[in-house]
């Protein structure tokens, strides 16, 4: 990490997903992943729903490491221009429960040479995600421990 001041002139990172099915979009990561509605909007225009995703960070990567990162986590090149990388508090159990609500899982949790579990799936809205959860340690032969 850089020694830059902590304090960020950007108050909130806001990545605006535009889903031809809004509906479903909606209920996979309201209901189903379970991001909180912070605020909802309609007009004749259209419709917009704020969810709280946690804390955001922007992770920039160069061609190679995005080429590595998918290597890792699907064994292939799949990823395009933008995915979404989610910390949950256990990769496996969120992976199932967005695979049997439609998401087409990519790649089951592998474990990363930066010791999380990650996974890889193709969610609504267009989105290609990442589930990772950071693990504490390596438990008895090799079993991860999340």
């Amino acid at each position: 990490m850089s020694d830059a001041p902590s304090e960020s002139p950007v108050r909130e990172l806001r990545l605006v997903v535009t889903a031809a099915d809004y509906d479903e979009a909606l209920r996979f990561y309201r209901d189903v992943l379970g991001l909180p509605e912070r605020g909802a909007f309609s007009s004749p225009d259209g419709r917009v729903t704020i969810l709280d995703a946690g804390r955001a960070t922007l992770e920039l990567t160069d061609p190679n490491h995005a080429e590595f990162i998918d290597e890792v986590e699907v064994g292939r090149r799949v990823a395009g221009h933008v995915r979404v990388a989610f910390q949950v508090d256990d990769s496996r159990a969120t992976t199932a429960r967005l695979a049997a609500a439609g998401a087409e899982v990519l790649a089951e949790p592998t474990r990363t040479p930066w010791n999380s579990l990650n996974s890889r799936l193709e969610a609504p809205g267009a989105l290609q995600l990442t589930l990772f959860t950071e693990l504490e340690a390596a438990g008895p032969a090799g079993e991860e421990r999340a």
